[in-house]
């Protein structure tokens, strides 16, 4: 089953803001996930949100049916807030 892949709004404003180079890393990491988005994250303790790595960045995600929402993009040192 592929997933589908959707961004809040803060997500896109923030995938926008990253540097070209960045947000080109970003989109291509986050197709390879389509077919199986549970391989690449790590749940967040205490939460319902997923975390994947692409190397100083962090995308900020949940599954809901076959949909992937991205929440949040943003630095390491920054998204968790």
């Amino acid at each position: 089953m592929e997933y589908r892949i959707e961004f809040s709004q803060n997500a896109k404003k923030e995938l926008d803001s990253l540097q070209n180079e960045i947000a080109v890393r970003i989109l291509k990491k986050l197709r390879e996930i389509i077919a199986n988005p549970y391989r690449y994250v790590k749940r967040l303790a205490g939460s319902e949100l997923f975390s994947m790595r692409v190397g100083d960045y962090r995308i900020l995600m949940m599954t809901i049916d076959n949909k992937i929402f991205i929440v949040k993009i943003g630095h390491r040192k920054d998204v968790y807030e």
